[in-house]
């Protein structure tokens, strides 16, 4: 049975809170494997390669967390820190200029919005860990109010409403995660499932194709499209097994 997410989670940031980085680097890349991409988990991979030497590895990690999540401070400066202990002073100091771009230092700032956003999900984590899953919303939220165009954190919140049952909800976020990125192939697994459970196995079909166009090596997508594909079609002959019964029978 594959591994739930909220539980891969939970046990790799424990682990990589205790610095316990040799069973918090297996379990983060578990994470990447089976669930896709998801920034904060990059971020640790990173912190755990530079840590170890392998700068070339890092920079790959921290590089792909602020694709996902352009502004996601504490992955960019650890880019830029990166960038100079591997001898690239012009990268470093490019995402450095990018970093104080417009910096007020108020609410109204990116690089503040980001960071409290940041904060708030880490918080809701926090609740989810200790089974608190409302509190956890409620975070959530917060973060969003501040960065909408986050995608990590619509479908964050999108899976704890699923949790919830509140499938419509679910769905909302996971639209405007996939408008702002129809790349990020999490929401689009996350939708798949979604519109299953709302009763539109077609557009969820539709979903995990596309999370398969952009990320064509998600195990989870996959797995769930053979399922779904598969309940499809057996009642498809069901159907057409009771057609044939019926009309020999008159």
């Amino acid at each position: 049975m594959q591994e739930r997410l909220e539980d891969l989670l939970r046990v790799a940031r424990e682990s990589y809170g205790r610095r316990d980085y040799a069973r918090a680097e297996p379990t983060l890349r578990r994470v990447l494997e089976h669930h896709g991409d998801y920034p904060d988990v990059h971020n640790m991979l990173g912190v755990i390669l530079h840590g170890r030497g392998d700068l070339a590895g890092a920079t790959q990690h921290f590089e792909r967390a602020t694709q996902v999540n352009p502004k996601y401070t504490e992955a960019l400066l650890n880019l830029a820190v990166t960038h100079a202990d591997s001898g690239d002073y012009e990268a470093a100091r490019s995402i450095y200029d990018r970093l104080r771009e417009g910096h007020t230092g108020t609410t109204a700032d990116p690089f503040v919005r980001g960071k409290i956003a940041n904060q708030h999900a880490a918080l809701a984590q926090t609740y989810l860990d200790a089974g608190c899953p409302l509190d956890a919303i409620s975070e959530l939220q917060r973060a969003i109010a501040l960065c909408p165009d986050y995608p990590d954190l619509r479908t964050r919140l999108a899976s704890l409403y699923r949790d919830q049952s509140n499938h419509a909800l679910a769905r909302e976020h996971l639209a405007s995660a996939i408008a702002k990125n129809p790349r990020y192939a999490p929401a689009q697994v996350l939708m798949g499932l979604t519109m299953l459970a709302l009763g539109a196995p077609d557009r969820a079909i539709a979903a995990l194709r596309t999370a398969l166009t952009v990320d064509p090596g998600n195990k989870a997508a996959k797995m769930h499209l053979r399922r779904i594909e598969a309940e499809r079609n057996a009642r498809t002959t069901r159907r057409t097994s009771s057609s044939s019964d019926g009309a020999t029978s008159i």
